[in-house]
Parts: C-alpha cells; sequence; structure tokens
C-alpha cells in the first residue's frame, strides 16, 4: 500500500499531468473518453485536449443499463451486478482508447469516472420528510483502477451532496476555471439528457458564479423516438419538423414546479419521463395528437424551458455569449426555437473556446480529478448549492 501511496504522491507533484476523463450521460448513447493534459490548478489551471472520442455501447449492454435507470422499482441483483459490469465495460473501453491513441496505459497518470447515474432524487423530488438529497451513479472505482492499473478517481456527485449540495450540475467548476473571460459575461449551456447551464459574470467574481438544471434536453425526446420510431434519436429533427407543436399540450408540460423553483435547482428523468408526457396529454386532452406532432410539441418544450431559464437571469446582464455543448446543440429545430426567444444573445459553441463541444462533460470530470490531485478548491462563497469542496474517491490499482 505504501508504494501506491507514494506513487500516488508523486504523479500529484508532477508539473504536467495526463488525465482521462470519462462521462456517460442519461441518453447512454456511449462512453466520452476525453485525454487532456494539465499544468498547475484553481485559476493558474492551463490544458489541452489531446484525444476524444465517444465508445459507442452495443445494444445489449444499453439494455441491460436501461432495465436499472431512473426507476423506482428495479431488480436489486441487477443493480449489483451493473455496478461492476459498467466499470468493467468501461475500463475495456478506455483500454482500447489509449492503445488507439498511441499510448500505454503507464504513460496516463488518473482517470476521472462519472460512472453513470441511474437514480437521482433532490429532496426536491422525493419529498420525503427526513431524508436528505441523494444520487446514485454506478461503475465502480476500484474496478476500473484494477482493470486499466491507472488511479481512478470515482464517484464525485457524493461529496457534493454530503457538503450540503444536490450533487448536480457540477459543471460550475470546471466551467469557472477554464471558461471565464474578464469582459464578457457568458452563458455555457449543456443540451445533454437534461439541459443546465453555468453563468460566468464578466467581472469574474466567484460568489456570482451559479450552475443549475433547467429542465428537459434531449431525455424526453430521445424516449419517446425510441419508443414510437424504433429509433435511437430524432437526427437532424427530421420527425419533429415534420410535426407542429401544440400549444395546449406545450402549455401544460410547463406548468410544473420546477420551472418556477429558485436557482440553482436539479432534476432528472425521474421527473421528465415518458409518464410525465402522458400526464400532460390526458390533463390537455391531446392524447390524439399525431407522434409527429408530439415530436415538435417536445422539442419546443425543451427549447421553451431553457429560455425561460435564461431570461430569469436577464437584468443582469447588459450583453452575454451562450456557448453551446452537448447533444442538443445538433438539433437545428431545438437551436431555431432558443435563438428566435433569445434574440438580444449570441450563440456559439465550445468550439470557438478551442474544446471540442461534445468532449465539454468529459473534460470538466477530469478538471475536477486534477484539482482534487492537488489540493485546492476554489471559493464560491457561503451559498446553498455551491459548496467549495473537492471532488472524487481515489482507488488504487493495486
Amino acid at each position: 500500500m505504501m508504494s501506491q501511496i507514494d506513487n500516488l504522491y508523486r504523479k500529484s507533484h508532477k508539473p504536467e499531468k495526463l488525465i482521462i476523463g470519462l462521462m456517460s450521460g442519461t441518453s447512454m448513447d456511449g462512453l466520452d473518453i476525453a485525454l487532456c493534459s494539465f499544468k498547475g490548478s484553481g485559476s493558474e489551471t492551463t490544458f489541452e485536449l489531446l484525444h476524444f472520442k465517444t465508445a459507442n455501447y452495443n445494444d445489449s449492454f444499453r439494455e441491460q443499463v436501461k432495465a436499472i435507470f431512473s426507476k423506482r422499482e428495479v431488480d436489486l441483483e441487477m443493480v449489483c451486478l451493473m455496478n461492476e459490469q459498467i466499470a468493467i465495460t468501461h475500463a475495456e473501453l478506455i483500454n482500447q482508447a489509449i492503445a488507439a491513441w498511441g499510448y500505454k496505459n503507464e504513460d496516463i497518470d488518473f482517470i476521472a469516472s462519472h460512472g453513470q447515474t441511474i437514480y437521482h432524487a433532490p429532496k426536491s423530488l422525493h419529498k420525503q420528510e427526513g431524508l436528505p438529497n441523494g444520487t446514485l451513479q454506478i461503475g465502480d472505482g476500484d474496478h476500473i483502477a484494477v482493470n486499466t492499473g491507472i488511479i481512478t478517481l470515482s464517484d464525485f456527485r457524493q461529496k457534493h451532496i454530503a457538503a450540503g449540495g444536490e450533487g448536480a450540475p457540477l459543471a460550475v467548476y470546471g466551467d469557472y476555471l477554464i471558461f471565464s473571460k474578464k469582459g464578457e459575461d457568458r452563458i455555457m449551456l449543456n443540451i445533454g439528457g437534461i439541459a443546465n447551464f453555468t453563468y460566468l459574470p464578466e467581472d469574474l467574481e466567484a460568489a456570482k458564479v451559479f450552475s443549475t438544471d433547467i429542465g428537459p434536453g434531449n431525455t424526453l425526446m430521445d424516449h419517446y423516438v425510441q419508443k414510437h420510431f424504433g429509433l435511437y434519436y430524432d437526427k437532424d429533427a427530421a420527425i419533429a419538423t415534420s410535426g407542429s407543436k401544440n400549444e395546449q399540450l406545450l402549455t401544460e408540460l410547463l406548468k410544473d414546479d420546477f420551472f418556477a423553483a429558485e436557482f440553482p435547482k436539479t432534476t432528472g428523468p425521474e421527473l421528465f419521463s415518458l409518464d410525465y408526457l402522458a400526464q400532460a396529454q390526458q390533463k390537455s386532452n391531446t392524447y390524439r395528437l399525431s407522434k409527429e406532432d408530439v415530436m415538435a410539441t417536445l422539442c419546443h418544450f425543451s427549447a421553451q424551458g431553457i429560455a425561460l431559464a435564461i431570461k430569469r437571469i436577464m437584468p443582469r446582464l447588459s450583453s452575454a455569449v451562450v456557448y453551446l455543448s452537448g447533444g442538443g446543440m445538433h438539433n437545428p429545430l431545438l437551436l431555431e426555437v432558443l435563438k428566435k426567444e433569445l434574440p438580444q444573445l449570441t450563440f456559439k459553441t465550445t468550439q470557438d473556446l478551442a474544446v471540442n463541444p461534445d468532449a465539454k462533460e468529459a473534460v470538466l470530470f477530469a478538471l475536477l480529478a486534477n484539482e482534487t490531485i492537488c489540493g485546492s478548491s476554489v471559493y464560491f462563497g457561503e451559498r446553498t448549492g455551491v459548496p467549495s469542496v473537492g471532488m472524487g474517491k481515489i482507488s488504487l490499482p493495486r
């Protein structure tokens, strides 16, 4: 054990560290793998994204994960087994990526693994008196460390909850360190399964920075198209653009208390599910809509939810640039509606900041690992939801 601790100490003091960041989101399309080079920490952090790929999951693996995903009642044995299987699968994909990029495993200093969220339960969702915020990501870090031979940091969200947060979103930490710019108000908008943004003030004052979930991004659209069209997602919004939005259904979808709740807040597919859609259709008497019209309405729902959230911070902005990332940025109808709703804002992507927008979330987890390894944390003030802590449990290979 002492030799492993010595190895951890030695790597933590290297002037340049190679860290692989991993992200597997609620869309479950595959594992995002980002190899990054980091120098420094905190406000002195500099980094380079060396390589990136999304390693696709096979259908069998995806179905196994979906069987225990975002459900209150699941097979506990499968949760136990998939905790190991997800990690073993991720380790295999990491090993393949390292070899394909021309590296050896011993060249890599650390892995930062987000794991796979299977249930997110902040108090605002579970509403059970006397019980805390909760979240569960599986894909055991020890299995990744042993199967790759690389020190692995994982389970980042638990420290966030322990320190008073809701376990999400965590993007605020990395967004502030690597994307803030003096003189430009920035909104870092990530449209994944769930949409979230980080507000970065032009004066760089950390106490003003916050990150929040703002509602569904792709999750409802993806689940609906998978169920009714046999497709994994609506490529280029082809189905949604062939339909028309229904105002009655859209109004009902936007009625949930979540949209009026104060920032920061979190949510997930546990709330914004196909059951949520079915209830909204029943209440609005729109259950006879064509499937294309439902898809169009769901796309507008995601865009409207995002726009409503951003409009809430508009009074504090003279101007701002929205930097997009995540799978939803590839949806042309969603972006069209967003730009129409927010005409005073400039829209770019994180590619304009030299970061592949599809890699951004994986890069941010690599940065979180770098901060923890270097023993630093940014002080965000004494605010609920943004604890100033290092995150991630450390797993040693041997």
